[in-house]
């Protein structure tokens, strides 16, 4: 198993705040799953925040040892169980690449992977939608500089998570960032555009990939 730094901060952007223990307790359809959310890109979880006038920005101190970790790498895998967890896979339900994923985070306390920023929120979408291929998804992948996320799936993982600071966000600061938010969605799409030109004939689409072909 890969050796991980022991401590490390880590960044995480609440609606209204965090009230009571850290816990595991996120909506199911996430990234990673149900789980406590953390990134290595401050900037990330503020545009994910910056609609809400209660929300509320942490600095975290996160100890990584006597944990078991699941490292995932940006790639076609890293797709695939984003999929899943977001419900994409649904209509092939038992197949064997169905569950593959369903059961490969059983027994992890935390997984490691990208993040799906507001720019490659928009090209995922396109790859589950049917509208560009693998190929073109890996190219993105390359192409953009992802920030990675931190999710703590148990109670274990949970408890070695350490508030440092909280920062109230004012309505000014707010404002820039759904300016900044807007802007990298926009910059997404028109590079999601021209992906989908480049690799129209290589590669395979999701439907195909999910049934083995």
């Amino acid at each position: 198993m890969k050796s991980f730094k022991s401590i490390v901060t880590l960044y995480h952007g609440s609606k209204s705040g965090i009230h009571g223990a850290i816990a595991p307790i996120s909506r199911r359809h996430c990234d990673f799953g149900k789980g406590f959310y953390m990134g290595t890109d401050r900037l990330q979880p503020l545009t994910l925040i910056c609609n809400y006038p209660s929300a509320k920005m942490y600095t975290l101190s996160v100890d990584l040892s006597n944990l078991k970790i699941l490292d995932m790498k940006a790639g076609l895998d890293w797709a695939l169980l984003i999929a899943y967890n977001r419900g994409k896979m649904e209509f092939a339900k038992n197949s064997i690449i169905y569950n593959k994923f369903s059961a490969l985070t059983d027994n992890c306390d935390m997984i490691i992977g990208s993040i799906a920023n507001d720019r490659m929120f928009v090209v995922l979408d396109r790859f589950f939608n049917g509208e560009i291929t693998d190929l073109a998804l890996i190219n993105s992948l390359s192409a953009l500089k992802l920030g990675r996320q931190y999710t703590a799936l148990t109670q274990k993982a949970c408890k070695k998570i350490k508030i440092l600071n909280e920062q109230v966000l004012s309505e000014d600061d707010r404002d820039k960032l759904k300016q900044q938010s807007e802007a990298n969605r926009t910059k997404g799409i028109r590079m999601a555009d021209e992906i989908c030109r480049k690799y129209r004939r290589e590669g395979r689409f999701f439907d195909e990939i999910m049934k083995g072909r």
